[in-house]
Parts: structure tokens; C-alpha cells; sequence
């Protein structure tokens, strides 16, 4: 009945986040909505009203009546719109002192010109604002041309992931960053939950001896992700290893603290077209790969964007859970990427010759004994907007990932596509200015 109370509760406040006040002592960051693509709500407007140095400020889209009323949905101060709502107003987002979240939709570069605010948010799969058949969604293909656009217009970037196409984007990317002294972090947004840093912290006390094998899954079933999607596009960078494929290897690096040495086996389901051809060339469905780590660990992947119905009528339920195979018993971490919905660490010890279960919860820092701000109800985007704005601000955030670790994630998706023989993802062609 408890399990049953705290899930209403988180879910009702995951919802309707409680929203704060920010005072202009705190210097809040004020953030805008320009484009057609509007940002979800879940991922960015919730966790901003309820941050204490963010203000929801502005949202600017074609349609002045769909602006407003989106605004007055979600709490922005402003709305503008007409044939004028994105060049016509770079006065009003003048008012912007600090960062700003804006969607890329077909006036994107309207965006790079406007002055005073220093944060851009390069998202994938947005929703249409509009809710029109003709707006642009920024693919994975577009993430090296519009980060790199960002900060050399001295932008901050939450990169969405994968970072780019290629490990030699993603590198570019952070050296131009670091280069302008700017913050830009790949948003693997899980990695900020205090459950995934729980299981991490009972790997790394060694309670349970050294690490022998890592299995992470995060498979979809048929109807969540459309037969037609820029998921399914090779030009734009599609491929289940770009997508659920760059958590499942992301979360691998991270609980065993390494990187594989090598692709040991792969093997992959072309996505099926729903004109013909029938098999689309490149672009993989689902893909199940072993990998080799340091000293002797294996790992071992799972991904799938649509899995198919069960006799063609029964969907099947998401596959979200990574399990940690080591040398005195087992942790399995269920749903690692949406923890606060519902999560479960259960940790097996052998001891005697039997087998001890324990089951832990880790909603809070506190819950999972550790240290770090946060409330039970907030989602992993807000533990990430949190280190995220602490970054802008010069505090130490309470996790991060850095720029080694995202060429890293990039360069061994990479691999397994050279093992596939699918080949990795075309490269922007971008052309960075001469300075």
C-alpha cells in the first residue's frame, strides 16, 4: 500500500511540479521557447518551474494564438507569434539576461542572433508547437552543425544525445567549448537519479567482490516509437544504437567504470519500411551486442525501437533494467532511465552456500545514502537541469559528465557499427567558419 501512496505522490507531483519563485537576488536564468518545435513538457518546462533560479519567460511560435494559449498552459510570462513571432521580436528576448531553452524549428538561426542570454538547448524529437504537419524536428544528424553554430555565438549547450554522428563531432564540439571557456554537457539525463548512483556506490564499496559481466536492455515495444520516424534515416543519423542503443552502452561504461577493449559479437534487425523497400540498408531496428572489458568483464547490450506484438496482437512490456553479474552475487537496477516513476535495486549475496535478497530504493541521495540535493518526485531532468545550472553558476555540481566520456560513448557506438558492417552514421557538412 506505501509503494502504492509514494507512486500517486511522485507521479501527481511529476505532473504538476510544485513551482518556485525565484528572487532577483538569485539572479534567475530565464529561459524562452523559440521555433516551431516546442520543447516537451516533462523533459524541460516542469523542471524549470520548479527550480528556484529558472523563470519560464517567453515562447515564440507563427501561430499568436497557439503561442498564447501554450504559454498560458505552461506558465511563460510572454508570448509572441504572427509573421514576425521569431524575427520580429529579438527586443522582447533581449530582456533575457542569462540562458534561454529554445527549440530548432525552421528559423532556427533567428535564434544565434538574438543577444543577452547565453544558453541554447540542441534537442531531438521535439513536439510540434503547431501541432502542423511541416516542422522541423532537429535529428541526430543536425546536433554537430547546431552545437558547434551555439558556441560561436558564445552559447552554453545541454546537448541531447547521442552527441553527434561521430566520435570526431562529438571531440570538435568540446574542444570549441573548452576553447571558450562554455559549458556543454551530453544530456544522458538518468545519470544525474540517485538510484543508478546507488548501484554504482554498492559496485564501488566491493561488498559484493569485483565485476564479472554487465547486461543492459532498453527495448520498446511496437507503437511507442511510429513505423515513420527520423530514427528510421540513415542520412540523419538514425539507427536503435543511436538511440535506446546509446544508453544501454552509456550505462555499461558507467557501472564498470571502463571502456570495452573490443566488440566481441554483434548481431542486428534492419528496420522493415512500410513502402519498399521492404528492409531499409544501414539502418538497424533492434541489435544485440557482447562487448570485452578490462580485466576479463564482459557486457553485454540489448536495443530495440519497436519490438514486435507477440503473435502479432499482444504488446510486450519495455525492457529497462541492467544487471551486474559479480564474483559475491547480483544487482539488478529495474528502469535505470525512469526512475522516479517506479524503480527497484534488488542486490543477491551468496553467503554459505545461500542466496540473501535485499531489495533497496534510492528517490532521494538521502534514501540511497549518499549526499546530493533533490526530492523524491523529481524526475531525472530536473537532478540534471540542477547540475546544469549549478555548472552555469560556478558551483560544483553533484555529478557530471565530461568531455572524455561522450567522445568515449560516441566512439564505441561507432565500433559496433563497424562490426555490424551497417557503418557508422554520415558525418555533418557542416563547414566551421574561418576566425
Amino acid at each position: 500500500m506505501s509503494a502504492a501512496l509514494g507512486f500517486i505522490k511522485r507521479f501527481l507531483k511529476y505532473r504538476n511540479p510544485p513551482e518556485c519563485s525565484p528572487t532577483a537576488e538569485s539572479r534567475p536564468l530565464k529561459f524562452g521557447v523559440v521555433g516551431a518545435a516546442a520543447i516537451a513538457p516533462a523533459a524541460i518546462i516542469g523542471p524549470a518551474k520548479s527550480h528556484p533560479e529558472t523563470v519560464l519567460y517567453a515562447v515564440a511560435a507563427r501561430d499568436k494564438a497557439r503561442a498564447t494559449a501554450f504559454a498560458k498552459r505552461h506558465g511563460f510570462a510572454k508570448a509572441y507569434g504572427g509573421p514576425n513571432g521569431y524575427q520580429g521580436n529579438a527586443a522582447h528576448f533581449n530582456e533575457l539576461r542569462l540562458p534561454i531553452f529554445a527549440s530548432f524549428g525552421q528559423n532556427s538561426s533567428t535564434i544565434l542572433k538574438l543577444t543577452r542570454y547565453t544558453f541554447l538547448y540542441v534537442a531531438t524529437r521535439l513536439s510540434c508547437l503547431a501541432g502542423c504537419s511541416h516542422c522541423e524536428k532537429l535529428p541526430n544528424g543536425l546536433h554537430y552543425e547546431w552545437t558547434m553554430k551555439a558556441l560561436i555565438a558564445g552559447k552554453h549547450v545541454l546537448l541531447e544525445k547521442p552527441s553527434a554522428n561521430t566520435a570526431e563531432e562529438t571531440r570538435q564540439m568540446f574542444d570549441l567549448a573548452e576553447k571558450k571557456g562554455l559549458v556543454l554537457l551530453e544530456a544522458f539525463h538518468y545519470r544525474f537519479h540517485p538510484a543508478v548512483q546507488r548501484v554504482k556506490a554498492i559496485i564501488d564499496s566491493k561488498e559484493l567482490g569485483a565485476v564479472k559481466n554487465i547486461s543492459a536492455a532498453l527495448a520498446l515495444t511496437s507503437g511507442i516509437i511510429k513505423a515513420v520516424d527520423i530514427r528510421f534515416d540513415f542520412a540523419l543519423g538514425g539507427g536503435s544504437l543511436m538511440d535506446t542503443g546509446c544508453y544501454t552502452l552509456n550505462v555499461i561504461r558507467y557501472l564498470s567504470s571502463s571502456n570495452p577493449t573490443s566488440v566481441i559479437s554483434t548481431e542486428h534487425t534492419l528496420y522493415k519500411s512500410i513502402s519498399p523497400p521492404a528492409s531499409v540498408p544501414n539502418i538497424d531496428r533492434a541489435a544485440a551486442v557482447t562487448l570485452a572489458l578490462p580485466n576479463d568483464v564482459t557486457a553485454s547490450l540489448k536495443t530495440d525501437l519497436r519490438v514486435p506484438f507477440k503473435y502479432g496482437v499482444i504488446p510486450t512490456l519495455p525492457e529497462l533494467n541492467v544487471v551486474i553479474t559479480l564474483e559475491g552475487g547480483e544487482i539488478e537496477l529495474y528502469n535505470y532511465v525512469m526512475p522516479t516513476l517506479y524503480h527497484s535495486i534488488t542486490v543477491k549475496t551468496k553467503s554459505g552456500g545461500k542466496l540473501a535478497t535485499r531489495v533497496e530504493k534510492a528517490y532521494t541521495f538521502k534514501e540511497g545514502k549518499m549526499e546530493g540535493k533533490g526530492e523524491a518526485w523529481w524526475t531525472t531532468y530536473r537532478f540534471q537541469l540542477e547540475a546544469f545550472v549549478d555548472r552555469i553558476k560556478g558551483r560544483t555540481p553533484q555529478t557530471w559528465l565530461d568531455k572524455e566520456d561522450s567522445i568515449a560513448n560516441m566512439h564505441w557506438i561507432e565500433q559496433i557499427y563497424a562490426k555490424t558492417g551497417l557503418g557508422s552514421r554520415p558525418k555533418s557538412d557542416y563547414v566551421l567558419p574561418q576566425s
